[in-house]
């Protein structure tokens, strides 16, 4: 079984990148950022501030999650509900960060995640596939971007959904989730030893796209 490894900091576009390249693979595609943000999700619903390893490490009992992949687009399952859009918010965001940093969350989905590594061809993107979900992933990428690119992207998605905000905010936003994600002691953001690094700063999404396609070619002969 061959397993990629996409990890980067939050609107480096590794999600969208991930699916398109799983889809051309025949790969199956884990987004494990989303069962974080499930968990942060149910958290933000309950009245449990996602910030208190305490109260959240009582609530993972009641937690079921479920991916699906019809089509080749990833649902999330929430106790049998699609929260797939649900998850999107950026509160949520903000809440999938903390409740990620609690080594007791991280323990309740690794067995999770690396199960569905050694049964079929997989593509995870996240913080810390490469590092700590999976160590020995046959290509490791490190994908990122400049706080200002992403924040201009993130801005420009909002945009085009109806959603006015001030770039400001969202670049304030963009780093303050880089500062929660690098300084958590479960498991910070960082670029595996053995991980290629792309910066896609000034690359759109097609050259994006190509470049990882060619690294993974190389990668796996």
């Amino acid at each position: 079984m061959y397993s990629i490894a996409i990890d980067g900091p939050a609107g480096a576009g590794k999600s969208t990148l991930a699916r398109r390249l799983a889809k051309e693979l025949g790969y199956i595609y884990v987004d494990t950022g989303a069962m974080y943000r499930a968990i942060g999700l149910y958290a933000l619903r309950a009245g449990v501030d996602p910030a208190d390893a305490a109260r959240v490490e009582g609530l993972l009992p009641r937690i079921a999650l479920r991916l699906e992949n019809p089509a080749g687009a990833q649902r999330i399952y929430l106790n049998g509900e699609d929260v797939s859009e649900a998850i999107r918010a950026e509160q949520v965001g903000m809440a999938a960060s903390a409740v990620a940093a609690h080594p007791v969350v991280r323990a309740f989905l690794l067995d999770l995640q690396r199960g569905m590594a050694r049964t079929q061809n997989v593509l995870m993107d996240g913080r810390d596939i490469g590092t700590v979900i999976l160590p020995d992933a046959s290509v490791k990428i490190f994908l990122t971007a400049s706080p200002e690119a992403r924040a201009r992207r993130r801005w420009l998605e909002n945009k085009a959904k109806g959603i006015e905000e001030e770039y400001e905010a969202v670049l304030e936003d963009v780093k303050k989730r880089d500062y929660q994600d690098s300084h958590r002691a479960a498991a910070p953001l960082r670029q595996a030893e053995d991980a290629i690094l792309v910066d896609t700063s000034e690359l759109d999404f097609d050259q994006s796209f190509e470049t990882l396609k060619k690294i993974i070619a190389e990668k796996l002969g």
